[in-house]
């Protein structure tokens, strides 16, 4: 009789009350997450793929030397669920045969090409997409950007906005990709913001998604990247509204130049504090896809004394969240849609100290935590405090 009663409270606590109810959000795909400088060739092995997949990667790419190591790299890839991109030098030396060969595999992501081409290279780079989409438009052609810290002679324009239009007019590959690496010492590049401003407006106004960075290895003026740092990187890309997140890197380079330390595994083959701090990182990505993957981003704002050269200042806000204050460097703020529901971000600028966030919401807002569970707004204090680089998700029906 005891145990019918207890159950029966459990019952009745789980239906009635909303904080212990575990309302979750629906998923329907993953953001894609890619190591760049992967498994190396001579590491192809079933061990080394599940170890990246446990991170939360699912791309990887990998210079291979030959079309006979791609290839098996791409059947190792397929036991473990992860997805490469082909990069051969075949795939330029004799570039249908190469792609024929590989188009119909299951792990197969997409086709490598180039990293931070010159304007000069346009048209070469150009030519050989259409190749490659005559033979196979079912997946994509990478090409990754310069930053916008690049000088003029390795852009090839007067201008980054003129690199980025001209790239968009006239190479056609059909997802856009960049780099930047705003964490330098203890502070922020000053023009990241307008370096995600630049390509999310491009990539609207193409019809195209992008996909954007986070450091994750030491390297010249570049520090071990602490997960405030990346989660900071990450999350801000998402609040743009970039639908891949891209690491660099995830095996640690031999490098006497920026002497590359410290990865999430290092040249020998070993695990560092990174690996573990992007697995974490990736689970939060994985569980907060129904947020970000397809979204369409309505406007992204920031706030704070000062905000990021090229950005726009939050002055003012309609609909159920009616106030939003933040005490500290300022966050991005976004407002997205995605299916039925709204969705309102909130990242700390800030990788090194904790923001107050005070907010004002009707009753029917939610916070989306971290696991993707929504529990009601009211459930918390009107001021909360953000960690350094963290994310706020509040979200409602349209």
């Amino acid at each position: 009789m005891k145990k019918m009663l207890l159950i029966s409270l459990i019952y009745v606590l789980f239906s009635v009350h909303p904080l212990l109810s575990q309302e979750r959000l629906v998923s329907r795909g993953e953001i894609p997450i890619l190591a760049w400088f992967g498994i190396p060739p001579e590491e192809t092995t079933v061990s080394r793929f599940q170890e990246l997949k446990e991170s939360g990667i699912t791309y990887n790419f990998s210079s291979y030397p030959d079309v006979r190591s791609m290839e098996k790299a791409l059947q190792v890839a397929q036991k473990t669920g992860i997805k490469l991109f082909v990069s051969c030098p075949e795939l330029k030396t004799n570039t249908r045969e190469t792609v024929e060969r590989f188009m119909k595999h299951p792990a197969l992501a997409g086709y490598m090409l180039r990293d931070e081409p010159s304007r000069s290279d346009f048209p070469e780079l150009a030519e050989w997409v259409k190749t490659i989409r005559a033979v196979d438009d079912k997946h994509f052609c990478y090409l990754n950007l310069f930053p916008n810290y690049a000088n003029e002679k390795q852009l090839g324009t007067k201008t980054y906005q003129e690199h980025v239009d001209l790239f968009v007019a006239e190479v056609p590959v059909q997802k856009l990709s960049f780099d930047h690496y705003p964490v330098v010492g203890d502070y922020l590049r000053y023009n990241w913001y307008e370096n995600l401003e630049i390509i999310a407006e491009a990539a609207r106004k193409a019809g195209k998604p992008f996909w954007a960075f986070s450091l994750s290895v030491a390297h010249g003026p570049y520090p071990v990247p602490t997960t405030s740092q990346m989660r900071l990187q990450v999350y801000s890309d998402l609040a743009y509204g970039a639908q891949g997140i891209q690491y660099f890197t995830y095996w640690t380079p031999l490098d006497t130049t920026w002497k590359f330390n410290r990865g999430p595994i290092t040249p020998e083959g070993k695990r560092t504090q990174v690996y573990d701090r992007i697995r974490v990182l990736n689970g939060e990505i994985k569980n907060l896809s129904p947020v970000f993957l397809n979204s369409h981003v309505v406007w992204v704002a920031h706030t704070g004394d000062a905000i990021p050269v090229g950005t726009k200042r939050l002055t003012s806000l309609t609909g159920p969240v009616k106030v939003l204050k933040t005490r500290g460097t300022g966050a991005v703020v976004s407002l997205l849609e995605n299916g039925t529901g709204t969705y309102m971000v909130v990242v700390n600028r800030d990788f090194l100290r904790p923001m107050d966030l005070t907010t004002n919401c009707d009753p029917k807002v939610k916070r989306v935590l971290k696991d993707g569970t929504l529990v009601p707004a009211s459930a918390y204090n009107t001021t909360i405090e953000v960690d350094p680089g963290d994310i706020v998700i509040f979200t409602w029906k349209k």
